[in-house]
């Protein structure tokens, strides 16, 4: 008897910890996603996956219902004749056997009628939908319920592992992945074949239960095919799996052959049946190699996943790169004067106008109050006319600028393999800026000038209630202050004569000191916006939704979880050791 990492109870280590070991561990492995297509990627992908499988269709299931039948699974070569055997077995029909292949589509279950509720859909193979009739549908599997069958054990009709049929195939490499004790059947014509053996050399690296049947053969030259077959057996770790021999016979319309031709592997079966121990120990034996292969398996898939985390990094420092580059040239644009051109400058000249306003503002207000409102006339109105061209300038500004910093991007990205991978798989074009970019810069826009007349109402302090200040007002001096941020220190030579009258305005309202603090506050706030919008901007590459999920450390927690499992087998084995003789662990 093996020593199993199940059973151990000294210091607190149990089936459940174990249980909730296996589970971390598939926890792990799913959160190790690999999607990018890195050299030899196709190959772990469908590793990891097959983990993932044995984990939940066997490992978990199994750890979960200890106590369950011994599924028996009958596999192997295409003719073989599984069918007519699990039939003879049985001692009636219970699947179908024929010529014609291959024959066995979706697998049969025969099971005793008091073991049924160790079969349902939450059981081994959740994947695999539960019907009680006949049916070709690879994603079901067939319950006969017969007494027939002994209580305690389960025997299951798979399909062919070498069949011409790629979802036979790949069905009954699951089956046989879910099973406690193979029955593996050939023939004195197919026992040599190469796809057969890959899968038993699958079951002796993980220490599976195997018994072989020889199937088909005639009683002259059984046992020369026997000795050859016991040799190939015993050079590939499965010289202590019993062997069984079915000679030829007639079928009858049952499908059975003889019932003296199978009797030694029913009463082995049945022995098997009837003997809770040894059940025991080949589950443990199946379950407990199981593990530790699975746990081997993880690490590579641990340094792929790092390795995978490391190449979206550098796709994510390449991304920031350009996004930085344009960034730069973008806030430099919008605040050295390169906007006050066009439809800005021209809304602004007819707000500041000629210096009118500027000297009504400084004159002596008791004695020109006439002249101070024939200036401010028509103010209110030409300051909105302003606010809407600073939007339609820092929108086209911005658009033309994300535009750029998408194509660098995607360029970037183009250059490298699995960078173009994920441009050409995209929802959308990650070298064009976002639809909604324009949008939203028209609102971060309306929210910069909100903010600005804040800042006025919050700074301006007690000159809020002086006539120079109402006579302009919030609205006013906020387009103020914001074409003098947007002017910037060397302003084209058509804008600086009414940028310096704009300043002007500024000091005169709320005095020179004010007015370079609501300065250095409005480019600030400013830049924030405009950095936010690019921000938005950039994480269409940086997290792409549900392309590319992988935590930092994925790989370092799978190693974690598999290092868990290994110390509580490790710990098991030591304490059950002395109880035990022997043991795949």
């Amino acid at each position: 008897m093996s020593t199993s990492p199940l059973d151990a109870t000294n210091d607190g280590i149990t089936g459940n910890q174990m249980l909730t070991g296996m589970i971390r561990l598939r926890g792990a492995l799913q959160a190790a996603a690999l999607p990018l297509d890195l050299s030899g990627v196709a190959s772990l992908r469908e590793h990891r996956q097959e983990v993932i499988d044995q984990l939940e269709d066997y490992v978990i299931p199994r750890l979960m219902s200890l106590d369950a039948p011994l599924l028996t699974v009958v596999g192997g070569s295409t003719g073989a004749g599984k069918s007519t055997l699990v039939n003879t077995i049985v001692g009636h029909r219970v699947t179908a056997s024929g010529v014609l292949r291959p024959t066995t589509r979706s697998p049969v279950l025969a099971h005793h009628p008091d073991d049924g509720q160790w079969f349902g859909q939450d059981r081994l193979l959740p994947d695999l939908k539960r019907v009680d009739h006949p049916t070709n549908d690879h994603d079901c599997i067939q319950l006969v319920p017969t007494p027939a069958v002994p209580k305690g054990i389960a025997i299951l009709d798979a399909p062919d592992v070498d069949s011409v049929e790629e979802r036979n195939r790949i069905l009954a490499g699951q089956l046989l992945s879910a099973a406690d004790l193979w029955l593996f059947v050939t023939s004195a014509a197919r026992y040599s074949d190469q796809v057969p053996w890959e899968y038993l050399k699958q079951a002796a690296e993980r220490s599976t239960a195997v018994a072989m049947v020889l199937d088909r053969t005639p009683p002259d030259t059984f046992d020369t095919v026997a000795g050859h077959l016991a040799r190939m057996m015993a050079s590939r770790g499965l010289k202590d799996s019993p062997l069984f021999g079915v000679p030829e016979g007639s079928v009858s319309e049952e499908g059975l052959l003889p019932a003296g031709h199978a009797a030694e592997i029913r009463s082995w079966l049945e022995a098997l049946a009837a003997d809770q121990v040894a059940r025991n120990a080949i589950v443990h034996q199946t379950v407990g190699g199981s593990i530790r292969i699975l746990t081997r398996r993880v690490y590579p898939i641990a340094d792929a996943a790092e390795e995978q985390v490391r190449a979206i990094a550098d796709l994510g420092t390449l991304v920031k790169r350009q996004y930085d580059i344009v960034g730069t040239q973008l806030l430099t644009s919008a605040v050295d004067g390169t906007l006050l051109r066009g439809d800005l400058l021209t809304r602004w000249q007819e707000f500041v106008g000629s210096g009118e306003l500027i000297r009504s503002l400084e004159a002596k207000v008791g004695f020109v109050r006439e002249r101070l409102v024939n200036a401010i006339k028509g103010k209110p109105q030409q300051a909105e006319r302003v606010g809407v061209a600073i939007e339609s300038a820092l929108e086209a500004l911005v658009v033309e600028h994300g535009e750029q910093a998408a194509a660098r991007a995607a360029a970037a990205w183009r250059a490298t393999p699995y960078g173009a991978q994920l441009v050409d798989a995209a929802s959308e074009d990650l070298a064009r800026a976002t639809r909604d970019l324009r949008r939203r810069t028209v609102a971060a826009t309306q929210a910069w000038q909100s903010d600005l007349q804040e800042m006025v109402r919050n700074e301006s302090g007690d000159v809020r209630t002086s006539a120079r200040f109402l006579a302009v007002g919030v609205r006013g001096l906020a387009v103020t202050l914001a074409v003098t941020v947007l002017g910037g220190d060397q302003p084209p030579a058509a804008a600086t004569e009414s940028l310096r009258l704009g300043n002007r305005l500024l000091e005169t309202v709320v005095g020179p000191g004010t007015a370079g603090l609501l300065r250095h506050q409005a480019r600030a706030s400013l830049e924030d916006r405009i950095g936010a919008l690019l921000a938005g901007e950039q994480n269409r590459y940086l997290a792409p939704a549900g392309q590319w999920q992988l935590a930092e450390d994925a790989g370092e927690q799978l190693r974690a979880a598999a290092r868990r499992v290994d110390d509580l087998r490790y710990a098991a084995t030591m304490q059950k050791g002395s109880a035990h003789n022997g043991g795949h662990l």
